[in-house]
């Protein structure tokens, strides 16, 4: 299969390192001039849950180098996602599918009001405790599951292929009729340890160690379970906290990627993170002050650092 990868941060780097060693075709594509250099010169490094390996991989910044593929996947951050909707445009031919993979919600979205929803399916990726170490060099920590449905119904055929591609770079995958399940139950982890991980500096399982910090975390990914709830959303989970608690604990030393942008001077995706949680209370009347506290606070923090 022929794959672009837009946005070969830490997580699109471990997707293009594992698919192109399992054979596909791979373009990684990034803006990051230096990393896309060493990918061409080197191939791509990658360390960590899935062993160690160096893959050579075709490499780009410019998307009208590659021709169309059999799938693109969006890697990039949630306040990228239009741009590199719009750049996919010379990757599609009528049978091409559009993977959205993004933290938070909304992304998927934004990439179909640009491509068609037709052509639009959503991945949603834990558990991984991706970084880049330098480029053309990436780490992680875990190797979790992938999910993955259809923005506009259940499960087709063409998600199943998705799916094969996936299983074949070594990938946990299961596939979803119900897409807000999916992306819920991943936001409700990301939103527990990304917010008080990057106010505190602490890693995931620091966090969870910290009395303090946990109390914080800990009602963040309460109060994203009870607003899923009340929107009858088909979450698959009994206990929240001892669901974040599984989650946190196979990636204790992971550091979430709003913290590394945070560390890295960079704007983070706290709006579609923590800064969701509120506005989903709203419509079905709950309250989420611990998401709303700590979604401002690191807003106020980041207009401190001249990035918002």
């Amino acid at each position: 299969m022929k794959i672009a990868i837009l946005g070969c941060g830490a997580m699109g780097s471990v997707y293009a390192a594992l698919l192109g060693d399992a054979g596909h075709e791979v373009w990684a594509i990034d803006s990051w001039r230096e990393h896309i250099k060493a990918i061409k010169e080197k191939g791509l490094r990658l360390e960590g849950a899935s062993g160690s390996r160096r893959v050579k991989l075709n490499a780009t910044s410019n998307t009208s180098e590659v021709g169309v593929c059999d799938l693109v996947i969006i890697a990039t951050k949630a306040m990228h996602v239009e741009q590199a909707a719009q750049s996919a445009l010379p990757l599609l031919g009528a049978d091409t599918a559009v993977l959205s993979i993004q933290n938070g919600l909304g992304g998927p979205q934004a990439v179909a009001k640009i491509l068609g929803t037709d052509k639009v399916a959503v991945g949603v990726v834990g558990g991984f405790g991706a970084s880049i170490k330098e480029a053309g060099y990436a780490h992680h920590n875990g190797w979790e599951l992938v999910r993955l449905g259809e923005l506009s119904g259940p499960i087709t055929e063409r998600l199943k292929t998705i799916a094969s591609a996936w299983e074949s770079g070594g990938f946990r995958v299961e596939c979803f009729d119900d897409i807000d399940q999916l992306i819920w139950e991943k936001l409700i982890c990301n939103v527990c340890f990304s917010g008080t991980c990057t106010l505190t500096g602490l890693n995931i399982g620091e966090v969870m160690a910290e009395p303090e910090a946990w109390v914080c975390a800990s009602n963040c990914a309460r109060e994203a379970y009870t607003v899923a709830i009340t929107k009858n959303i088909n979450v698959r989970i009994d206990d929240p906290i001892k669901y974040v608690k599984n989650f946190g604990s196979k990636i204790p030393n992971a550091k979430p990627s709003m913290l590394l942008d945070s560390l890295a001077g960079r704007i983070s995706e706290v709006d579609v993170i923590n800064g969701a949680i509120p506005i989903a209370g709203l419509e079905v009347n709950i309250e989420t002050p611990f998401n709303s506290a700590i979604s401002a606070l690191i807003r106020n923090k980041e207009k401190q650092m001249g990035v918002r």
